[in-house]
């Protein structure tokens, strides 16, 4: 595979540079993809399969005018000039979305073609994105839930909580699964060797709350889990009236992806795991 890695300064982008050693990785400061001159300087001639997963991902920023402008420019503009390039190159282009293109009423687990219905101005940038994406032959577009990999994200928030003494509260409505990036990065790989389309792609294991996340972490660092006390979505974000609205409902349907023969592990394995790795920065 003659790969190129797009947004590798992020979680999954990191991840997914690791598990393509010979691929070329490049960060936002490397290639701005809402720069079309820098785009087009680019020798697509040099590679295959284009893996993005480049975003603007601040959900709460996107609601203000500036970062609505910003997270259209990098989730809907970019993606489409990116699919535009992979038809005209014959190149095949992964683009990694999110759950937030639904509005978590479904119920039950969201398959691929529930109804695109996005509560947020981020949650609209990455349903165009999606939508462009798809006009290309050879397109891969992966939704995961949760993602935990090398960078901020909530175990590390948890865990950093947790070993300074302090007791949070969480919400506890708004269910999904935890997603490692090491492990998305391998499903992505393998998703590769399946038909175009869309897939969920998340670790496996029973649904959780961010609270339930909480008191994994929290136990798995000493403390425990009766520490985390509930709430929720309403009464979190009561006294922030500029937040993004999140959906309640992120459990993705797995079943398209596991026929594919792409499964991730459980979640609660790999998060053990990932707290348990020496070293872990906090």
């Amino acid at each position: 595979m003659r790969a190129l890695v797009l947004g590798a300064g992020g979680q999954l982008g990191k991840a997914l540079a690791a598990a393509l050693p010979t691929a070329r990785a490049m960060t936002r400061a490397e290639l701005d993809l809402t720069d079309q001159a820098a785009l087009a300087a680019v020798d697509w001639s040099a590679f295959d399969t284009i893996l993005n997963a480049a975003a603007f991902t601040r959900v709460d920023a996107a609601e203000t005018p500036e970062g609505r402008r910003q997270a259209w420019a990098a989730n809907a503009s970019a993606p489409a000039a990116l699919a535009r390039i992979a038809t005209a190159h014959d190149l095949r282009l992964v683009h990694v979305s999110t759950e937030y293109v639904f509005d978590g009423t479904h119920p039950g687990p969201i398959p691929e073609d529930a109804d695109v219905a996005p509560l947020s101005a981020y949650g609209a940038s990455k349903a165009a994105g999606d939508a462009a994406v798809a006009t290309t032959p050879k397109h891969w577009i992966v939704r995961p839930t949760w993602v935990i990999g090398d960078g901020a994200n909530f175990a590390r928030t948890m865990r950093s909580l947790a070993q300074r003494g302090i007791s949070p509260t969480v919400v506890a409505d708004q269910m999904g699964r935890p997603t490692l990036a090491s492990d998305l990065a391998t499903g992505i790989l393998r998703l590769l060797e399946a038909e175009p389309g869309t897939y969920h792609l998340t670790n496996d294991g029973e649904p959780a709350s961010w609270a339930d996340v909480a008191r994994f972490v929290f136990t798995a660092s000493g403390r425990r889990a009766d520490e985390v006390t509930d709430t929720t979505t309403a009464a979190y974000f009561a006294d922030k009236p500029d937040a993004a609205r999140r959906p309640l409902n992120s459990v993705l349907d797995l079943t398209k992806a596991a026929k594919a023969g792409v499964t991730l592990p459980d979640w609660r394995e790999s998060l053990g795991t990932y707290l348990a790795r020496e070293g872990m920065d906090t």
